[in-house]
This record gives structure tokens, C-alpha cells and sequence, in this order.
């Protein structure tokens, strides 16, 4: 999977510095049209699922882990992916001292294990999970979703908000998932 994700990795950046330099050319007419249109912001289609976690107040932990572990350029490029994303509050449910352990160099491998096991490749909307199916997570492991009442829950954690994402959807949890 570190190979994938560093083939990834290197596409991107071949992709990028292969990018031709454009001149800016504009008629009298182009001024016209800019001076009677106003522009219109989107700020919603380009975000990908790593903005959208980076934006947010309630991931700032998943933010730092991500980065630690070297995942943000990976999550950040086409996908599609479903990322089901812990809120601070999920990771201090974890065992005191927890975080800390994993967000040291030496622990990198076992933290990205654990966040890729948060990530599927494909995008599932709410609608599509059903009660006991099972879903082959990035990190090669397997997360049982389960349906109660109206309440979706991907192994312990509890589904309680969707952000579609330019490059998938993020599903907001309320604990971090461990890999069994």
C-alpha cells in the first residue's frame, strides 16, 4: 500500500511541474463582461476530503496525525474516497498518553496503519450502507457497518455528519477506529 500511495505520490508531482505557462490575454470585451459580472465564489467543490478536515475545529488532532504520518498528499489527490474522520474528542477516549505515543516518528508506521484503516477507496453515500455489510478499508482490513434505527455505525463509531468532499465524502465519527 506504501508503494501505491507513493506512485500516487509521484504522478501528482509529475503532473504539476509538467503544467504549461499560460499568457494572459484580454480583449476590451473580456474587461467588459468582468466589470458587469460579478464573480461567484465556490468554496465548496474544491475543497478535498483533507480541507474539509483541516477546516474544521473538531479535527485538529486527525489534522496533526495525518500529517505525521505523511498521508495528507495521498488523501488529497483524485480518490474517490470515503473517509470516516475521528473528532477531537474521539481520540481522548483513547488511553491517556495514546496520541502523543503515536505521533512519534519512530510510531509513523503504526499511526498511518491505524488513520488508513478510517479510509475506502470509493465513495458510499449515507443511503447505500447496509446493516452488515462489510467494507476492505485502505489499510487491507475489513470495518462491519451497522444500522440501528436510523443510526449508521462503522465498527464502534457512530456516523453523526457527512461533508461531501470534491474528491469523495467525509463522514464525521465519534471514535477512533482501531484495527483489529
Amino acid at each position: 500500500m506504501k508503494k501505491l500511495i507513493y506512485l500516487f505520490s509521484i504522478c501528482l508531482l509529475l503532473l504539476i511541474s509538467c503544467g504549461k505557462e499560460q499568457t494572459k490575454t484580454t480583449s476590451k470585451a473580456d474587461e467588459k463582461v468582468k466589470k458587469e459580472n460579478a464573480p461567484i465564489a465556490d468554496d465548496v467543490s474544491d475543497k478535498d476530503v483533507v480541507k474539509i478536515a483541516a477546516g474544521s475545529k473538531d479535527h485538529t488532532t486527525l489534522v496533526t496525525a495525518l500529517q505525521a504520518a505523511d498521508l495528507v498528499t495521498s488523501l488529497g489527490n483524485a480518490g474517490p474516497f470515503t473517509v470516516f474522520a475521528p473528532v477531537n474528542a474521539a481520540f481522548d477516549k483513547l488511553p491517556p498518553g495514546t496520541v502523543e505515543e503515536l505521533l512519534k516518528p519512530e510510531n509513523k508506521d503504526k499511526l498511518a496503519t491505524i488513520l488508513q484503516h478510517h479510509v475506502y477507496v470509493g465513495v458510499y453515500k449515507t443511503e447505500m450502507f447496509q446493516d452488515g455489510m462489510i467494507l476492505g478499508m485502505v489499510d487491507g482490513k475489513n470495518a462491519k457497518i451497522t444500522k440501528k434505527g436510523d443510526d449508521i455505525f462503522i465498527d464502534k463509531a457512530k456516523i453523526i455528519a457527512s461533508v461531501p468532499a470534491s474528491n469523495g465524502i467525509v463522514y464525521v465519527v465519534d471514535e477512533v477506529i482501531i484495527p483489529e
